[in-house]
């Protein structure tokens, strides 16, 4: 990919921008995908590990084409372990834990949780890529945590399970961590490797492991095609195409100003799920949506700026 003009034109920011909502629209819709390929508790569809192997092997064999089409280069011994880090949180865990999560609550009720993977992704940045960030940083952060905490509470003790987080929450939280370790060391790459290259290597490497896992995990019983349409979204668009569409938004338009749009995720998984799993719009869900996204919103401000011209992934879900 070729470097963009820095600063970045007017019509390359207008471009950067549309881009960049165009990706966050696609992860947006991977919630609400994810519980139609897996069903729920009562009515159960394609295992989660059957979706978490079978979207990264379709979006490694994409993958394969595209690195053969581009001749691109095989990465070298120091990027392979940050690619390695990334497989692990994104092409496996993140996909895991969120479809056993999604069996047991709405995705709504999980874009709540998952409003905070900014704010977690660049607290981990902050440790491991060595950014700073300010002590309004860490208030934000904690405040959007509670926020999240008091939301599952509230959930759990309205659904008559008494008041304490749920099974589900937790596993929605480790699908959060396992993803921003992926964007972190997979944009610790992204400067030397390319932005598209880095979630084609990923796939890839992730090949001997999602190939065999994909045919031991083959559902043995009958599944609703509309599953099957589910599972070919997350393989096509949710692991691969939409990093395309958000690395290119970022590279475009800058990464500071493109990388603000994905405050709009949670809304968009939201509203995505209302015609997709016929979910009722709750004022409550949109509420907690809202409170976590401004404080992910006021938190950024208390980081400080990256170079608007590099890639770096900014907290969106595969």
């Amino acid at each position: 990919m070729t470097t963009p003009q820095y600063p970045p034109t007017h019509r390359d920011e207008v471009r950067g921008l549309w881009l960049g909502v165009l990706g966050v629209a696609i992860f947006a819709v991977t919630l609400p995908m994810t519980r139609l390929a897996t069903g729920t508790v009562a009515a159960p569809q394609l295992s989660p590990w059957f979706v978490t192997f079978a979207r990264a092997a379709l979006a490694g064999s994409l993958s394969i084409l595209f690195l053969l089409a581009t001749r691109s280069r095989w990465p070298t011994a120091q990027e392979r372990k940050p690619l390695v880090l990334a497989l692990l949180g994104n092409a496996l865990c993140f996909p895991l834990l969120l479809g056993f999560a999604l069996r047991q609550v709405t995705s709504g009720h999980a874009a709540v949780i998952t409003a905070l993977l900014p704010l977690t992704t660049a607290a981990l940045a902050a440790w491991v890529l060595h950014q700073r960030a300010r002590l309004g940083f860490w208030v934000c952060a904690a405040l959007g945590a509670a926020l999240v905490v008091v939301f599952s509470l509230l959930r759990a003790a309205q659904q008559g399970q008494g008041f304490g987080l749920e099974w589900a929450d937790l596993l929605l939280v480790g699908a959060v961590v396992s993803a921003s370790v992926g964007y972190v060391f997979g944009a610790k790459v992204t400067p030397t490797l390319g932005a598209e290259r880095v979630i084609c290597w990923v796939c890839v490497m992730a090949l001997p492991l999602t190939v065999p896992g994909t045919w031991l995990t083959w559902p043995a019983h009958s599944v609703n095609l509309s599953a099957w349409l589910a599972l070919g979204y997350v393989g096509v668009f949710s692991m691969w195409a939409g990093f395309f569409a958000w690395y290119r938004g970022l590279a475009l338009g800058g990464t500071l100003k493109v990388s603000q749009t994905q405050l709009l995720q949670p809304f968009f998984s939201i509203l995505a799920a209302v015609p997709l799993l016929g979910e009722p719009l709750e004022v409550v869900t949109l509420g907690f949506a809202l409170a976590v996204v401004a404080t992910v919103f006021v938190g950024k401000r208390f980081t400080a700026p990256t170079r608007p011209i590099a890639p770096i992934l900014r907290g969106v879900q595969p």
